[in-house]
């Protein structure tokens, strides 16, 4: 059985938000793009609130921001029974979900993601926390929403670019558990995707790895592909002018450094990495990483939350479709992924 509750909208009404009715309060924690462009379609529909506005961006997920929303709880004198909404892409789910998972000891929490990101990914399965210094969700908890309500109407409202950095995490879940879908997926241009087949394949995909290992002792790992090698990337750049990458666009670098490991340690053939690597950069084109930045990113990737004492732990491809986890990989040969990356 699902250990999360997700509800595909193909219209709003208030009855999407009926059981929200039954708490004291309820803040909706929106950003400024939000609530320009999402809030606007909801708010007449929804139980009476308060709305807690922050600055959209990943280097807005502090612990500040998190103060921010925390006072305002406890200025509309929120108890244990009152809940929060958080209407918005990754960051706003993440960061919204832990302030209400640590207020007052935690009080209920519905995603409405509004991203692409968000939908196939971030709002589904319980992770939830903020950045601590630029080390990406350093702090944070594990705690499933009280519902995550899909409504795929406001990927209209997002740019070209946040976009495609969503589109990621549909190409990961096809990577690590569809080769299939991969099939079909890698035959077409982001902009003749159906979104409208692809959002709810992907949720099921990770709904399936999230409800076998909730806390990521084993299988969950596998979600983590792409990642550790991106993460690494995106934490880097986030605030060096020209270069700050959005989360799937660093991603997109990972997994390609990471199919090249796999080709090194877990059997991935070569002809499926060049496959993975000319569609991906035919969707993303080619990031610049200078040989200057790589012993920056080993000190990011020493921190990265799967590691065990200072071996670096990887999720790498056997197949397409098909993901190991618990990969411990030497630093030489994360270089040299990274650096077969740049020769690209």
């Amino acid at each position: 059985m699902s250990i999360n509750k997700v509800s595909f909208l193909s219209e709003l009404d208030a009855s999407t938000f009926k059981n929200l009715q039954g708490y004291t309060s309820l803040a909706v924690i929106v950003d400024e793009n939000t609530k320009r462009d999402c809030y606007p379609l909801v708010s007449s529909l929804l139980p009476e609130h308060i709305l807690i506005e922050v600055v959209s961006g990943e280097e807005n997920k502090t612990l500040d921001t998190c103060q921010h929303i925390w006072q305002e709880l406890t200025n509309a004198g929120f108890d244990r029974k009152a809940a929060v909404l958080d209407l918005g892409g990754g960051v706003i789910g993440d960061m919204g979900g832990f302030c209400a998972s640590t207020y007052k000891r935690g009080i209920d929490f519905w995603q409405m993601p509004t991203t692409l990101l968000s939908q196939v990914d971030a709002s589904v399965g319980g992770k939830l926390g903020i950045d601590f210094g630029k080390l990406k969700n350093h702090i944070g908890v594990f705690n499933i929403p009280d519902m995550v309500l899909i409504y795929p109407e406001f990927i209209n409202t997002l740019p070209p670019n946040e976009l495609r950095s969503g589109f990621a995490e549909v190409i990961k879940h096809c990577l690590i558990a569809d080769a299939k879908h991969w099939n079909t997926v890698s035959k077409k241009p982001l902009k003749e995707q159906d979104l409208a087949t692809i959002i709810p394949h992907s949720i099921n995909i990770k709904d399936g790895v999230v409800t076998s290992d909730p806390t990521e002792k084993g299988m969950r790992k596998i979600l983590n592909f792409g990642h550790t090698a991106g993460h690494a990337i995106e934490s880097y750049l986030l605030d060096i002018p020209g270069r700050k990458l959005l989360h799937g666009e660093a991603i997109a670098v990972g997994m390609i450094a990471e199919a090249y490991l796999s080709t090194k340690f877990t059997g991935l053939k070569e002809s499926e990495l060049k496959e993975i690597q000319e569609y991906i950069l035919s969707v993303y084109g080619k990031v610049e990483i200078k040989e200057s930045d790589l012993e920056h990113l080993y000190a990011y990737l020493l921190q990265d939350k799967k590691n065990t004492g200072k071996k670096l732990s990887f999720s790498l491809l056997s197949g397409i479709g098909t993901c190991t986890y618990d990969q411990f990989i030497e630093w030489s040969d994360i270089e040299e992924a990274y650096k077969y990356y740049m020769s690209l």
